[in-house]
């Protein structure tokens, strides 16, 4: 199991103020899902994957001062991971937020959840391919 190192989040994921630590650890054995977990023993954790594996014309435009507060100087750089819902329905029901991805500097894991003003990119796209 793979974990990327510390992730320190700019500000805390809503609802969850006292977190901001977290690290990405794969999920499966292929690398296409991840746990986002609090490095708190209570914290939080989400399942996340990276939009390009399930939706490859992905490609959001960063607003700029996101980049400045992560210190990435090329956005293209960035690491994208989106959180995933699971509803009551089950996993073939999954959804993926496409409105807000997990950003990520992996020159010095700073990281953010940004929420994009495009309106195309809805907020809960299904994984299924």
């Amino acid at each position: 199991m793979a974990t990327l190192p510390l992730l320190t989040m700019t500000e805390a994921l809503p609802g969850f103020p006292d977190h901001r630590d977290y690290v990405l650890v794969t999920a499966d054995g292929d690398g296409r899902l991840f746990w986002l977990q609090s490095m708190a023993p209570e914290g939080p954790r989400f399942i996340a994957v990276d939009p390009g594996t399930y939706f490859p014309d992905y490609a959001p435009v960063l607003p700029a001062a996101v980049c400045l507060d992560l210190e990435l100087v090329d956005p293209a750089e960035a690491r994208l991971y989106c959180l995933v819902t699971v509803p009551a329905e089950g996993p073939a029901a999954a959804t993926a937020n496409l409105r807000a991805p997990l950003v990520v500097n992996p020159a010095n894991w700073r990281s953010a959840q940004v929420v994009l003003l495009d309106g195309s990119h809805p907020i809960r796209r299904p994984l299924r391919r």
